[in-house]
């Protein structure tokens, strides 16, 4: 029997919060998040591409991306759509295989964007993972993600 997500610090340790200020209008970074059309221009860390983008946008709904890297290796990451509320609120769980013999990791991503003017206070909410190595992990992927999701709405917004 395989156990998933041990983990190796109290459940708070284990929780990923990102925060940042978009140049952008909040229905633009909503709809960044929300529309393959969109995720296809910078969704991954640096240098990754998006060659799949398949999404099912309502509650209940699928998505499924491949996440690639330069050297070719391709990172699959599926999951559902737990709560929309447009353009304040996304709320779906992330599920991706795992890497170097750790567990799968299995955890739900909560966005909210907040209005500032014209721009986007915007926070990233991703919970609970199996061990800080993973959050830590996530952390460096993540923050490469939002600053390539900055740069696209920054161009989009002109």
């Amino acid at each position: 029997m395989t156990l998933k997500n041990l983990p190796d610090a109290p459940p708070a340790d284990r929780v990923l919060v990102l925060s940042r200020t978009f140049e952008a209008p909040r229905e633009l970074v909503f709809n960044a998040w929300t529309r393959p059309e969109h995720l296809v221009h910078w969704f991954g860390p640096n240098d990754f591409t998006l060659p799949f983008c398949e999404s099912d946008f309502c509650e209940g709904g699928a998505y499924r991306f491949d996440m690639r890297s330069p050297e070719g290796a391709d990172y699959w990451v599926w999951g559902s759509y737990q709560e929309i509320v447009p353009p304040e609120r996304l709320v779906f769980t992330w599920e991706r295989d795992s890497m170097e013999g750790r567990p799968d990791i299995r955890t739900v991503v909560t966005l909210t964007f907040e209005e500032a003017g014209a721009r986007t206070k915007f926070t990233l909410h991703h919970a609970t993972f199996g061990t800080t190595a993973d959050r830590d992990g996530h952390r460096g992927g993540w923050t490469e993600c939002l600053e390539r999701l900055a740069a696209y709405v920054a161009r989009q917004s002109k």
